[in-house]
């Protein structure tokens, strides 16, 4: 199936590479090429704020596939290559050194790249960012030679590098615009366990503050200078849509696609954090930056360059652990979400819900861990049910009963 046609993936992250296995498992046998900008084969980011930060045993490089599996399984899988220009009349990738690659099926899984930070002296050799294995790589060697770390930005890179610094005995500080760590994701009620958890682990939290600067003491503030030798910065991602904008295919908030992952140009898809697509569960538009999406979007990408008309209908997850607190994320919340929690939020062993119209739309689970799937399954379901019963029924009966 196949013969002598040309599926082209540009980005061999987690979807790219999950995409040009797909091909390979369905069938395809016409020629593979799987396109790199970074100098190494596809790996997973989870653990690079995490374990393979800390440098921890049985935490090295996170890759998605062993190195033979792309020669094995035929998929030319090029590193350190670079993509200027997509021409869409030619149905050509364009390479930085001028090599034109033709396609007659095309995925974008150019993923996100971290959001800078605008403040004089943000280019200091102090100040690092972690998106890549590479960046890990720095910050890990940056850390160890370390005594105090700055972290810029609350949200989940943010805190995770702050715990695991803290874990490796450095003095942290975490500065965060708003009133505690994750409240612009989780609000502020969810927000203060994180801010709580840190604290009681030692961080040094600066809630409320405004970046000015980045001097050689440390970082400036608009209440003062918080001193470190070492500022890591936390402030969210863009998605990668340079190519798809300059070949004039929609952009929204990233790549918009339908459901079954098309851009605005046909035999041309994208996947992964750069996509926006009406999710039928959520019923509006979304594009998810986690590791779960990129897993699942991948294969239905490439599932659908083959004609296959799949629509990718995962709940979006995604985990976080930090100090001794794991815990696990379903659905997409929204600010005005009613906030339902049940368990004991001081013992930090809880499950938060969020409702909109009745319906729940995302679940949080924090060092509770038989409930994933009945979490997952109350998300999707998207059928009515009161605060009262999420916060006393028992779970797996609640669920059977809104499914009949």
């Amino acid at each position: 199936m196949g013969g002598d046609r040309i599926f082209v993936v540009v980005g061999a992250g987690l979807a790219g590479a999950k995409a040009a296995e797909t091909l390979r498992a369905e069938g395809f046998d016409g020629r593979v090429v799987l396109l790199g900008e970074e100098d190494r084969r596809p790996y997973d980011r989870p653990s690079l704020s995490k374990g393979f930060l800390r440098g921890e045993r049985g935490a090295a490089a996170p890759w998605v596939h062993p190195a033979e599996f792309y020669a094995d399984n035929d998929i030319e899988l090029r590193v350190g290559e670079r993509v200027a220009a997509l021409d869409r009349e030619n149905r050509d990738v364009v390479l930085v050194s001028g090599e034109r690659i033709a396609f007659d099926r095309l995925l974008l899984a150019t993923g996100a790249t971290a959001r800078p930070l605008a403040v004089p002296g943000a280019n200091r050799p102090s100040v690092h960012y972690l998106r890549t294995m590479a960046d890990a790589e720095a910050l890990r060697s940056a850390v160890d030679g370390a005594e105090r770390v700055a972290v810029v930005g609350g949200g989940w890179i943010g805190t995770e590098v702050a715990a695991s610094a803290r874990r490796l005995g450095r003095k942290v500080a975490l500065l965060e615009r708003r009133g505690s760590p994750l409240q612009t994701v989780l609000g502020v009620r969810m927000g203060e366990v994180f801010r709580d958890l840190h604290a009681e682990n030692g961080v040094e939290l600066h809630t409320g503050v405004t970046v000015t600067e980045i001097v050689e003491a440390g970082v400036r503030t608009d209440r003062g200078l918080v001193e470190a030798d070492l500022v890591v910065v936390g402030i969210g991602v863009r998605p990668r849509v340079e190519l798809a904008r300059a070949a004039g295919l929609s952009i929204e908030d990233g790549i918009v696609v339908g459901e079954h992952l098309e851009t605005s140009s046909p035999g041309i898809y994208a996947a992964g954090d750069v996509a926006t697509v009406r999710h039928p569960l959520l019923g509006r538009k979304v594009r998810v930056e986690h590791w779960a999406n990129a897993h699942g979007q991948g294969p239905v990408a490439a599932r659908n360059m083959l004609g296959h008309n799949v629509v990718h209908s995962e709940v979006p997850f995604f985990f976080s652990d930090q100090y001794d607190l794991g815990m696990e994320f379903r659905g997409v919340a929204r600010p005005s979400d009613e906030l339902v929690v049940r368990g004991d939020v001081d013992a930090r062993e809880f499950i938060a819900f969020w409702l909109s119209g009745g319906r729940v739309t995302a679940a949080m689970n924090v060092n509770v861990w038989d409930s994933g799937q009945l979490l997952e399954a109350l998300i999707a379901q998207r059928a009515e049910v009161s605060a009262d019963l999420l916060r006393s029924a028992e779970l797996p009966s609640l669920v059977r009963s809104l499914a009949l």
